[in-house]
């Protein structure tokens, strides 16, 4: 499966506009790429069943107090993953490498288990995601380098499906103890990164497609899934930073559905699909409106 050439099209005319508004206002791209840290950290670590919320997730990488009942494992897993995603933001000049992928690691797993941190798996060391057992320690080196040269040789496929294709293959592999989720998903944005798209967040809500791709890849080779799901959030990330970049009022979808004299659950679709120029803060759809 790959991305149809009328999808293709509708990124590259949202990628224009994104470069050229941006041009002299890199200060407010910062600034709302700082505040989707919390959300990103949030979801990705929900991904791997954290009990932290979004609002103790925001706490603790504010330093503010937190419950007692928060552990302090998962206090280091936020503020870790936070880390990881601010240094890619500024550090994604190079090619992705196998020294990268371990440098992330070491930052993403370092004060939580160091003994495991910043390293593959090594003999006997062995992981099962479900029913599925990843492959054995001694494949993983030769495996992942494969995994590598294909997408940086591979000149002809569009760019979200090379992406899409490396990441389940990095997953499939599972190359550490610990961290394969999370690491995986920053590589996604550092693949972005270096291509001058904005990263991207993959929603606790979307767990069970995002899961699923990786059945559909171990079963029949299928990318469909997670083509759709990086695809998606790309656009999703595009419109909201153009929005924002143009200096549009933001109101909720719901609000804007009333203004439009049409049903919320319409507005709300469209923008699940992306039809429309939506984007969720909080876990909230919300639209760019001008009008009065």
């Amino acid at each position: 499966m790959s991305t149809s050439f009328s999808l293709q099209r509708r990124i590259e005319i949202l990628k224009k506009e994104y470069d050229r508004l941006k041009i002299g206002k890199g200060f407010l791209l910062q600034l709302i790429n700082e505040a989707e840290i919390p959300e990103s950290v949030y979801n990705s670590n929900a991904i791997e069943n954290s009990t932290l919320t979004l609002k103790e997730t925001e706490k603790i990488l504010l330093e503010m107090e937190v419950s007692k009942d928060v552990s302090l494992r998962e206090v280091y897993e936020a503020k870790n993953l936070a880390r990881v995603m601010e240094y890619i933001q500024t550090k994604a000049y190079e090619d992705l490498s196998k020294e990268t992928i371990l440098l992330l690691h070491q930052m993403l797993i370092g004060n939580i288990d160091d003994s495991i941190a910043g390293r593959f798996r090594k003999k006997g060391e062995y992981v099962r995601v479900g029913s599925f057992i990843a492959p054995a320690p001694e494949h993983i080196e030769r495996m992942l380098e494969e995994a590598l040269i294909e997408y940086s040789s591979d000149q002809s496929t569009y760019f979200i499906d090379k992406i899409a294709k490396f990441h389940l293959q990095f997953e499939i592999i599972h190359p550490f103890n610990d961290g394969n989720g999370r690491i995986g998903r920053v590589l996604i944005n550092y693949q972005l990164y270096r291509l001058g798209f904005p990263g991207i967040i993959i929603r606790d809500k979307e767990k069970q497609e995002y899961y699923q791709s990786f059945k559909d890849f171990r079963d029949d080779r299928s990318t469909k899934k997670i083509e759709r799901l990086i695809l998606l959030a790309v656009m999703e990330a595009l419109h909201k930073r153009i929005t924002y970049l143009k200096g549009s009022k933001i109101i909720d979808a719901v609000e804007y559905a009333e203004k439009q004299n049409k049903p919320a659950p319409v507005i709300l679709n469209a923008a699940k699909r992306q039809t429309i120029p939506a984007f969720r803060e909080k876990s909230v759809w919300k639209i760019g409106n001008n009008r009065n």
